[in-house]
């Protein structure tokens, strides 16, 4: 059995950057590493109120934290907020592209507004956050991006388009690994199922029908993503990448 000591602060030192971090999994997300010892800036799009909670409970573990308001679908705010994080931070060690949006419809009546809102958050807000803090990163970075069980199994009419971005989520994953492995930054897809948050309560309208497809029956916590993503985070995961890993309850059983 190995004795070595594990660090109480894993990620001391490390800068890190959560997209859409004023709520929900985000916020779990900017609390656990800041737990972990990272200092961490959030992005949101509205409620700045919100946001400014998630930084003084950030800053109530020790850590500097950093709330910079930046709508996903606006490339240039994305990229700008990474550029900010680097320059009053000090450069940019994890990024956690966990910004997200939902449309439900069916293929005949989903929206081009719609469909060009899923397209501009989920695929291209990530892209550029991504591009820019590869940038920036020195050996050891991660890219940890918030998909969705829903890019393997979608057991429900109208979630084609959801489906589609977080589909590509998964594939940007894989390709990114190889392209970034040389430089030894790991890019990994953390995704969850059904999880309880304002945006989709577990005592909300399509609880009953979602767990009915959950292996576990009941949804997950936010806490419960946040803890996978601290993982990949942390020193013990450099040997994974390129990886989808599930958080669902068996979902995808």
């Amino acid at each position: 059995m190995s004795t070595e000591h594990k660090p109480a602060k894993p990620l001391l030192g490390k800068v890190t950057l959560v997209t859409g971090g004023s709520r929900g999994i985000g916020a779990a997300i900017a609390n656990r590493l800041a737990g972990d010892g990272a200092t961490v800036a959030i992005t949101y799009k509205s409620s700045p109120g919100r946001a400014e909670e998630v930084v003084r409970a950030i800053e109530s573990t020790g850590v500097r934290g950093l709330a910079i308001e930046a709508d996903a679908a606006d490339a240039k705010a994305v990229r700008a907020s990474v550029e900010r994080v680097v320059r009053e931070l000090g450069g940019i060690d994890i990024l956690v592209n966990n910004a997200g949006v939902a449309a439900m419809a069916s293929i005949e009546s989903f929206s081009m507004e719609d469909f060009e809102r899923l397209i501009a958050v989920n695929i291209t807000g990530l892209f550029v956050a991504t591009q820019e803090a590869v940038r920036h990163m020195r050996a050891g970075g991660r890219i940890i991006h918030i998909g969705s069980c829903n890019s393997e199994r979608v057991p429900f009419s109208g979630g084609s388009v959801y489906a589609l971005t977080k589909g590509a989520v998964a594939a940007f994953t894989k390709a990114l690994a190889r392209d970034l492995g040389p430089r030894a930054i790991t890019v990994n897809n953390v995704q969850p199922g059904p999880v309880d948050t304002e945006m989709n309560p577990a005592a909300g309208p399509f609880a009953e029908m979602a767990k009915q497809h959950i292996a576990l029956q009941r949804y997950g916590k936010s806490d419960e993503v946040a803890s996978l993503v601290s993982y990949l985070a942390g020193p013990e995961a450099t040997f994974v990448t390129g990886a989808s890993l599930l958080v669902d309850g068996g979902y995808s059983a």
